[in-house]
């Protein structure tokens, strides 16, 4: 018999093998094969092709799995994945699983087993105690805490911390009154975050309303997407929950809820949690590969009904789903940067319909392409105009970094500032913060950059310490004392003179999240501050430490990156600063004004969560800016109508659809040769397949950072009103371009829908 194999190799084709001694493999099952000299794990994906030559076909080494680990409406979407992001099928069936069922090294999945003591015989009357355990005090001391632990209890416990020996519990099972198994234990660590009972809610008339729309889809069934746009505050999360007691508890189906940032997962999980037990798994990359498994297994086995993770929870093995939940949908994290580069929100999508289930998308700040979506009928838009309890949305003030620069400059150097740049911190954002300190109160600090400055002067010569591999400038890291390249993570010690000239005039310039916690620390001495960016939660479960700490109450100025800006609820927060709010504003990438409104409004969303109110002040050299001014209003559909006639005349998304055609190497002059005729070749193919009006190609053009990691970047990009003439093309470039690796390691990237063209 043959059968086709897909393999996790950047080839577009699968490859056919001889399976010998079975009738029928079915599809989706793993197999080990041989590949030139190594051996691969790959799985069946259908039949394979009589027609070619049997004598060069390879037999399969090993089949491992009786029952498929991928099933049917999985395999489907994968293939749906490959076919629309241009990616090999064995590449995204890889993405979709978990690591342990990938690995060569290791394909057998090791599981957990504990040695638990379980009663096997009652002893009901207190004669019967006596007569059997005598003068045994503490045979029968364990006897009767294990009963009182429902007749079981892992020997691990009994031993090392009750402190029963071991001659104790073989007491026990030589009296024959106990047994000790080892049972398979599902490793869970979100077992001991803490789950709060529940409060009753009353739900708005506007979430009322989304409920009852939502409900009446989900007993319909038929793949529909519901768009969720709510302000900040205004309980989608309350929605969500009221979908899944429909979904989950009346209909008995699965569900997916996907989270944008793993910092949101635990506060998620409790919520859920609290709601629906321990039928919610977690997925998400912080997890061990092997706890990873347990969550997947448990999905797959349906002992779980409720997945919740990060992107790839999208692939997540829900039996008989239901119902998939994309929170905060704008957030450009749900798209994956390496092969296979899917957007999980738009698989959400493919799986719902393919599934019969709902998809719903929520957001504060919809991405363009979904409220466009929306216009158009392809989704149902919901509404939740106003907060919850009528809480009103935070007052915004702007403080203008021009004017304060200005007012400053006669008056020294006051804490805070540096002189050569705008303050840090300026006079009414320090006076607000001292405000909630004074009560008791806490305040979040916003600044989308980490470390300690941005970049290294030289005074002298005006030599700007950059990456030797990259085009970008290095960040110093004041705790280090390193300068760090944030993209390929070289790290030097930091200078103390210039390596052109000598001089040690040198200046340290443009503030990161590690200088404003210096310079909060100095102006607040008494304030109990935390930082959050990805240099303080490298660790595992960093995250949940510091929110821990906020939630408790033990933190007054929680300062940091973008993290801290989605989806994190606490009421006592009653002041949010932007430090500077033009951070990113400026990047050459035509979203990069979407993705400032949207980081501004949903931090200032943190604000005024509870019964005392709150108040945001947005320091910013560009009040004007129609961007900021939108923010400042917490007016998202203003700022829609202007960036869409923005984004109309070049034609970007959402007007027609994009991708970027990226060309890198290790020589410069290589990679513009190479990049001249990918392109070359690529307006030769619109010409023959007659696609030439259909298809726009603009450029070749040196990307925005034309160097990364030792690798030269020149791109291209392709617009199309029509999704499968783009994809035409785009397979016919992964097929068919004339890229000849050579010395200079010649690369194609493609990225379809791309977020970023950085």
């Amino acid at each position: 018999m043959l059968v086709e194999v897909a393999l996790p190799l950047p080839v577009p084709h699968t490859f056919t093998y001889r399976v010998e001694g079975w009738e029928e493999v079915a599809e989706g099952t793993r197999v080990l094969v041989p590949f030139g000299r190594r051996r691969l794990i790959g799985w069946v994906v259908g039949p394979g092709t009589p027609s070619i030559d049997l004598a060069r076909v390879r037999s399969v080494s090993q089949i491992f799995d009786e029952e498929p680990g991928l099933t049917p409406e999985l395999l489907r979407l994968c293939r749906w994945v490959a076919d629309y992001f241009i990616a090999p099928l064995g590449q995204v069936i890889r993405t979709a699983l978990p690591v342990v069922l990938t690995d060569t090294s290791r394909p057998e999945p090791a599981v957990r087993t504990e040695r638990i003591l379980r009663i096997v015989r009652e002893l009901p009357t207190l004669q019967q105690r006596e007569d059997l355990f005598g003068r045994a005090l503490r045979q029968r001391e364990c006897y009767e805490l294990v009963e009182l632990l429902g007749g079981r209890a892992s020997t691990a416990h009994l031993v090392g911390q009750v402190g029963f020996s071991h001659s104790v519990l073989r007491g026990l099972v030589e009296k024959g009154i106990a047994e000790i198994v080892e049972e398979v234990v599902e490793r869970d660590p979100f077992a001991e975050v803490e789950v709060s009972p529940p409060q009753p809610l009353e739900l708005t008339a506007a979430q009322s309303s989304a409920v009852e729309k939502l409900t009446r889809a989900a007993q319909g069934g038929g793949g529909q997407t519901f768009l969720l746009h709510g302000v900040t505050g205004s309980g989608k999360t309350q929605v969500y929950i009221e979908l899944l007691k429909e979904v989950v508890e009346r209909q008995g189906r699965g569900a997916i809820i996907l989270v944008p940032e793993i910092a949101l997962t635990p506060q998620t999980v409790a919520r859920f949690r609290s709601h629906f037990g321990s039928t919610v798994a977690v997925l998400h990359s912080a997890l061990s590969d092997g706890e990873r498994y347990d969550a997947w297994l448990s999905l797959r086995r349906g002992e779980r009904k409720i997945a919740v993770g990060a992107r790839s929870a999208v692939f997540a093995p829900v039996a008989d789903l239901g119902a998939i939940i994309v929170d905060e949908e704008h957030e450009a994290t749900y798209k994956q940067s390496e092969a296979p580069r899917y957007h999980a929100r738009d698989v959400a999508i493919v799986r719902a319909r393919l599934a019969g289930a709902l998809c719903l998308l929520g957001s504060a700040t919809p991405s363009l392409e979904s409220w466009m979506n929306a216009q158009r009928g392809k989704s149902t838009l919901l509404t939740l105009p106003a907060r919850v309890e009528g809480r009103p949305l935070p007052p915004v003030r702007v403080v203008d970094l021009q004017e304060e620069r200005e007012a400053q400059r006669g008056k020294g150097t006051p804490i805070g500032s540096k002189p050569e740049g705008p303050p840090v911190l300026t006079g009414p954002l320090i006076e607000a913060i001292e405000d909630r300190l004074r009560r008791g109160e806490q305040t979040i600090l916003l600044l989308n950059r980490r470390g300690y400055s941005n970049y290294i002067l030289c005074w002298d010569c005006r030599e700007v310490w950059e990456c030797p591999q990259c085009n970008v400038s290095m960040t110093y890291h004041r705790a280090r004392r390193r300068i760090v390249c944030h993209y390929c993570f070289r790290e030097e010690p930091a200078p103390l003179r210039c390596d052109n000239c000598g001089s040690s005039d040198l200046s340290f310039r443009g503030a990161g999240t590690e200088q404003v916690e210096r310079i909060v620390g100095e102006t607040f001495p008494t304030a109990r501050i935390a930082r959050m960016d990805i240099d303080t939660t490298s660790a595992r479960w960093a995250h949940h430490e510091i929110l821990g700490r906020v939630e408790r109450g033990e933190v007054d100025l929680l300062l940091g990156t973008q993290m801290i800006a989605k989806g994190l609820d606490f009421p006592n927060v009653t002041l949010v600063g932007v430090i500077n709010a033009d951070v990113g504003i400026h990047l050459p990438d035509f979203r990069a004004a979407e993705r400032t409104f949207q980081l501004l409004t949903q931090v200032a969303g943190r604000a005024g969560r509870g019964p005392k109110g709150g108040e945001v002040l947005v320091q910013t050299a560009i009040p004007e800016n129609y961007v900021i001014r939108a923010a400042l209003a917490h007016d998202y559909l203003s700022f829609v109508e202007q960036e869409l006639e923005e984004r109309g005349g070049p034609g970007y998304p959402p007007h027609r659809r994009m991708a970027n055609v990226l060309i890198s190497g290790r020589e410069n002059e290589a990679v513009e040769t190479a990049a001249e005729e990918v392109a070359e070749w690529t307006r030769g193919y619109l010409a023959r397949a007659g696609l030439a009006e259909e298809v726009t190609l603009i450029g070749p053009a040196t990307s925005p950072i034309g160097r990364i990691r030792g690798r030269w970047r020149r791109h291209f990009l392709l617009r199309s009103g029509r999704a499968r003439a783009l994809g035409e093309v785009l397979w016919a470039l992964f097929e068919g371009a004339p890229l000849k690796p050579g010395r200079a390691d010649l690369r194609l990237v493609l990225d379809r829908d791309p977020v970023s063209l950085l």
